[in-house]
């Protein structure tokens, strides 16, 4: 036996791969699993084209934890390795045989899984020392690799009663940073196993302790060894969708993701062309608790060949689609060295724009036909799709603008902007819509009388960001939108009339205005039975200030105001009576007028115990 040294740049490497490279310790175990199950592959191939190779078909993985000796040891029947291969594939770090083989078939859906030949020393994280004994399928003699890291190596000849390789880990002590010991306990075992490599096609067993009852009369239990296989092995979304129950998807989602409901609609998916990948995506009936917090981290589960490489894959789904959850398994992507992290190629993009059509795909079905529950998804997840319309500057809104519903004043229920335009009345060129808190103080804002009036349908906008949805939609099937508080909006026919009024009252306007200190002060004709509206200048509305201002931002922005008056009403000339006779007190009714109208818009009052003692002054006279 003769000791031997890593190549240095394999024992920078090495060092790397203990202290930088992977940053989760329990991906150890998934790394040498996976091995297991491409040494296993490599010799059932060989096994199709070597027709002297006899062997059982019962190939496994076994795990064997011993406390007392501190040592985890992962075996397989698999092809195994010579002492050349031993030397060849853990002498040199990053010499995948793995990868070495993939060439040979020269075939791209080739399910092995080890790409880098580094995963097996990410064991040296959680082991002070490591031994592989290995005997290939065609030898007779057994070899033993051990090494206890970057000092080097030894390779000896041994024994072993069959091929395969057996992997034996001694696990570090625990120390003040970390708790190796959680290693060598069935508990966290078949924790890692289930959690990485549940989708191995090969069973991965270990012994495992139970409590069996002894004697019933005296209440007795005894603790037996027994062999459990620890992976089921096939995952759902490999199997064909026909042969699925309903219940095995509401299984799978309620336990895979803690839900107390099953999901309100189920995507089973397998792609085949540019990319590849098979999944199951779900469509949840509610929101997680900590959906709408900083804590939420959208993903799907992210597998290659059964394999888990991320348990929240974000560059899977938009963000307007962060509530569905799922998972896909494809062997088209490309990961870091570590296999903890996806580098983005366009393999990546592709898959991510499959997934986000097929979503949308199933929302636009739903909608079309199950309004009743996408109405219900829609209360749940709309505010998140309004997001997606608004948020990059508009890029995504023609992808979603057809999704999202708002209320319609005539129709008394939610509809779309496709069904608003299919019901336009003739002769109407634009698209209405009102803000405000609750649909009831929508359908009470004087603005809306005169659209009213016109029998043209009004969409009311209720929720914080729905007229920066609008905004960015801009104009649907060339029809614009119009907000009934924007202080163009005038449909009366009168307007030269209402012109003459405000010339004539001219320089009263001018002076409220400047006792106000608003943009502008004028009489109109659009009001019916309201004395006073507020109107607004420009692109900022009352309901955007209104959005932008309980922002937790230092950002601040101020609506330009226009306070417009029902020419018709009788407080009209009581204003001209006190600008002749005492402005002062027209100030006061002035102010009066201005904050009911500031309370109408839902808009905040400077003083109110200014306005409310100005308001016991006018009564009391």
């Amino acid at each position: 036996m003769k000791k031997k040294e890593f190549k240095s740049e394999s024992k920078k490497l090495l060092d790397l791969m203990i202290n930088s490279i992977y940053t989760n310790k329990d991906i150890f175990l998934r790394e040498l699993i996976s091995n297991a199950s491409d040494a296993i592959d490599k010799l059932h191939f060989q096994m199709l084209t070597d027709k002297a190779i006899k062997v059982k078909n019962d190939f496994e993985i076994f795990l064997t934890l011993n406390k007392d000796e501190r040592t985890i040891t992962i075996s397989d029947n698999g092809i195994g390795m010579n002492e050349e291969e031993l030397e060849k594939n853990l002498g040199t770090i990053a010499e995948s045989g793995s990868e070495a083989f993939k060439k040979m078939l020269d075939k791209k859906d080739t399910n092995i899984i080890g790409q880098f030949g580094v995963g097996f020393y990410s064991a040296f994280m959680v082991s002070d020392n490591i031994t592989v004994i290995s005997r290939g399928i065609h030898d007779d003699k057994a070899y033993k690799w051990e090494s206890s890291g970057i000092d080097g190596y030894t390779i000896s000849e041994t024994t072993k009663d069959s091929y395969g390789t057996d992997i034996i880990l001694h696990i570090k002590k625990k120390d003040d940073d970390f708790d190796y010991d959680e290693y060598l306990t069935e508990y966290k075992i078949k924790e890692l196993v289930r959690k990485y490599s549940d989708y191995i096609k090969y069973p991965i067993k270990m012994e495992c302790s139970h409590e069996h009852l002894k004697d019933k009369d005296k209440n007795e239990y005894e603790t037996v060894k027994e062999v459990e296989t620890l992976n089921s092995m096939i995952p759902l979304w490999q199997k064909n969708k026909k042969d699925i129950k309903e219940e095995e998807y509401n299984n799978f989602y309620t336990e895979r993701y803690f839900d107390y409901e099953k999901p309100l609609k189920v995507i089973h998916t397998s792609v085949e062309g540019l990319t590849n990948y098979k999944g199951i995506l779900f469509i949840p009936k509610h929101a997680p608790f900590d959906f709408y917090t900083k804590e939420y981290e959208k993903g799907l589960s992210l597998y290659t060949n059964g394999v888990l490489i991320m348990d929240k894959c974000s560059e899977l789904l938009p963000d307007y689609f962060s509530f569905v959850k799922g998972v896909i398994d494809t062997d088209d992507v490309a990961l870091n060295i570590s296999r903890e992290m996806l580098q983005k190629t366009k393999a990546v993009s592709n898959i991510a724009k499959s997934i986000e059509t097929k979503i949308r795909k199933e929302l636009e079905d739903m909608l079309t036909n199950d309004r009743k529950v996408y109405e219900e998804f829609f209360k749940t997840f709309g505010i998140q799709l309004k997001f997606g319309v608004y948020n990059n500057y508009g890029a995504d809104k023609e992808k979603l603008e057809n999704l999202i519903l708002f209320y319609s004043s005539s129709k008394k229920e939610y509809i779309t902007l496709k069904e608003y335009v299919d019901n336009m009345k003739e002769g109407q060129t634009d698209i209405y819509y009102a803000c405000g808190e609750t649909i009831d103080k929508v359908d009470n804002l004087p603005q809306v009388e005169q659209i009213k009036d016109k029998e043209y349908d009004i969409l009311y906008l209720t929720e914080y960001g729905d007229e920066f949805v609008i905004n960015s939609i801009m104009e649907y099937e060339g029809k614009h939108f119009i907000n009934v508080s924007n202080e163009k909006l005038d449909l009366d026919d009168n307007k030269e009339e209402t012109k003459k009024i405000n010339d004539d009252n001219s320089d009263m306007l001018k002076y409220l205005k400047e006792q106000l200190n608003i943009s502008e002060v004028r009489f109109t004709n659009k009001l019916k039975k309201h004395p006073v509206c507020l109107t607004s200048k420009g692109e900022v509305s009352t309901a955007m200030e209104k959005m932008i201002n309980v922002m937790p931002t230092d950002q601040k922005v101020k609506a330009e105001l226009v306070l417009e008056i029902n020419e018709k009403h009788p407080i009209v000339n009581k204003l001209k009576s006190l600008y002749n006779s005492d402005k002062d007190e027209l100030t006061k009714y002035a102010r009066i007028l201005y904050t009911e109208a500031r309370l109408i818009e839902g808009l905040p009052i400077d003083n109110p115990t200014e306005i409310s003692n100005i308001i016991c002054d006018v009564i009391s006279k």
